[in-house]
C-alpha cells in the first residue's frame, strides 16, 4: 500500500482485500496457499487464524513502534509474531485438534509468512493503532478470500463434494454432494492441482484488469 497518501478507514481495508490482494495482485503467501487449500475447511480455518495474527500483530507493534530501535525492528517484529502465533497454535491444539493436525506444520510457519512481516514492515511500524488493526484486517481478509476460493474450486471439482464440520469445531457434520464424484477431477486436490487453480485464477484476473484497462482507454479516447 502507498502509505504516503492518506486513507480512509474503508479504504485501508479494501485496499488489502481487493486492490492489493496479497495471493491474485501480490502474489505473497502463496506457499500456504498451494499447500492447504485442497479442503474448504483448511482454508477457513487458515484464513481465520491469519486474521487474527495480523490484527494482533499490526496492533501491537504499532502501540511500541516509537520503543524499537530501527537496528533490530525485524528481529523485534519477528520475536511479537511468534509469540502470538505459538498463543494461536496452542489454542488451536486444544479446541480444534483436528484441524491443527491438519493443518501441521503450516501453522507455526504463518511466523514467517511475508504477508504479515510485510504488513508490520511497510504499515504498522510507521501508523496508528487504529489504522494498522485496520491494514491488518483488510490484508487477511484478501488472503482468506484467496485461499477459501481456490479450496472451494479444488475440492467441489476434485471430489464432487464439499465437507462442513469435520475439522472445523462446529458441533456437527455435513458433506453436500455437489455433482456424481465419478465424474471429480481428482487431480484437482493433488499437489499439481493447486498450481493449476492458481495459475487460471491469476490468469482471469490479470484478464479482468487488463479489459476494464482497456475500456477505459477507450472511454478516454471517445471525450
Amino acid at each position: 500500500m502507498n502509505e504516503t497518501v492518506k486513507l480512509k478507514k474503508k479504504d485501508i481495508i479494501l485496499t488489502g482485500l481487493f486492490k492489493e490482494n496479497s495471493v491474485f495482485k501480490m502474489t505473497l503467501g502463496l506457499c500456504p496457499a498451494l499447500a492447504i487449500s485442497d479442503k474448504f475447511e483448511n482454508a477457513f480455518g487458515m484464513g481465520i487464524m491469519v486474521i487474527v495474527v495480523l490484527m494482533l500483530t499490526n496492533g501491537i507493534i504499532s502501540l511500541i513502534r516509537n520503543f524499537i530501535d530501527e537496528d533490530i525492528r525485524i528481529p523485534a517484529f519477528i520475536v511479537i509474531i511468534a509469540t502470538v502465533v505459538t498463543m494461536i497454535g496452542m489454542f488451536i491444539d486444544a479446541f480444534a485438534p483436528a484441524l491443527a493436525t491438519s493443518l501441521g506444520i503450516f501453522i507455526p510457519l504463518i511466523t514467517v509468512n511475508c504477508i504479515v512481516l510485510g504488513r508490520a514492515e511497510a504499515f504498522a511500524r510507521k501508523n496508528t493503532f487504529v489504522d494498522s488493526i485496520l491494514d491488518g484486517l483488510g490484508a487477511a481478509l484478501g488472503f482468506m478470500l484467496a485461499i477459501v476460493l481456490i479450496a472451494i474450486f479444488r475440492e467441489i471439482l476434485g471430489t464432487g463434494t464439499l465437507t462442513i464440520g469435520k475439522l472445523l469445531p462446529l458441533g456437527f457434520e455435513v458433506t453436500l454432494k455437489i455433482f456424481n464424484p465419478n465424474y471429480a477431477i481428482k487431480m484437482l486436490v493433488e499437489p499439481m492441482g493447486a498450481f493449476l487453480v492458481i495459475g487460471l485464477l491469476l490468469a482471469g484476473f490479470v484478464a479482468y484488469d487488463n479489459n476494464k484497462k482497456y475500456r477505459m482507454r477507450i472511454r478516454r479516447a471517445k471525450r
